[in-house]
């Protein structure tokens, strides 16, 4: 029994160290090499070294010269996700017609946490081009999307968000529990968040909350832009209506 006891820790403390691994890349850092890996970390070189040759042996990295990248096998993995596919795949029609009807740039992002992370981007070609990436994450207090989301969330959830704290991505982010519980409250009356300047300055947001099943929120639609180039006050209406028609196409499909 103490045998099988330490093979089991030993097993999970392989586990959390490959995860460190791949959790060590970033949107800005894509290629590292075991150097920077092991101090990233915190593992020697050799063990960093052996960790990475037995994920690349399947697929979860791959060697560009001296340099580490992440493999094609996670992307394919991802793509496997029954939440995000399920979501983005009854999410994209609406989406386009979204995009089509503002010319902006459609975002659509569920909550992980106290955070969010953007499932889908649909860019207009007319649209500025914005810093916003599929996979990507932000604060939920931060963002039209995530206020969108914490507006419908149960006590528990918006709780653990202000526990947690309200860190300031930018000049105008909401750091003050009281302020944002407030908001969450008249996004709850009208449908719809806004996001002026808050996760990054120049970017304003309008957003609306999307439901699936029991009318439990599961998402957020938005529509994206640089202010002085985007009315979202008027744009904001179109959203709603898009995230109210996708709510009622969820909504039937939980109920078949």
């Amino acid at each position: 029994m103490q045998r099988m006891r330490s093979t089991e820790l030993n097993a999970r403390s392989v586990l959390d160290r490959a995860f460190a691994i791949l959790g060590a890349f970033t949107p800005d850092d894509r290629e590292l090499g075991i150097s920077e890996l092991a101090r990233r970390t915190d593992m020697a070189k050799s063990t960093v070294h052996r960790l990475v040759t037995e994920l690349e042996a399947h697929g979860m990295v791959e060697r560009r010269g001296t340099a580490v990248v992440l493999g094609l096998h996670l992307f394919e993995l991802g793509e496997l996700v029954p939440r995000k596919r399920r979501l983005r795949d009854a999410a994209l029609p609406y989406m386009a017609d979204l995009r089509g009807a503002t010319r902006q740039t459609v975002h659509l992002a569920v909550l992980d946490g106290t955070e969010v992370v953007y499932v889908e981007i649909l860019r207009h070609r007319d649209a500025p081009a914005l810093p916003s990436r599929v996979g990507g994450r932000l604060p939920a207090h931060a963002t039209g999307v995530g206020k969108a989301i914490l507006a419908f969330s149960s006590p528990e959830v918006v709780e653990n968000v202000m526990r947690t704290g309200l860190p300031r991505l930018a000049e105008r982010t909401k750091v003050v529990p009281g302020v944002l519980r407030r908001e969450l409250a008249t996004i709850r009356s009208t449908g719809i968040a806004y996001d002026y300047e808050e996760s990054q300055a120049g970017l304003v947001c309008a957003a609306s909350p999307v439901t699936g099943a029991d009318n439990e929120v599961v998402a957020a639609l938005s529509i994206s832009g640089w202010t002085g180039r985007l009315n979202v006050r008027r744009m904001a209406p179109a959203v709603r209506t898009a995230a109210l028609a996708l709510s009622r196409d969820l909504g039937a499909v939980s109920r078949d």
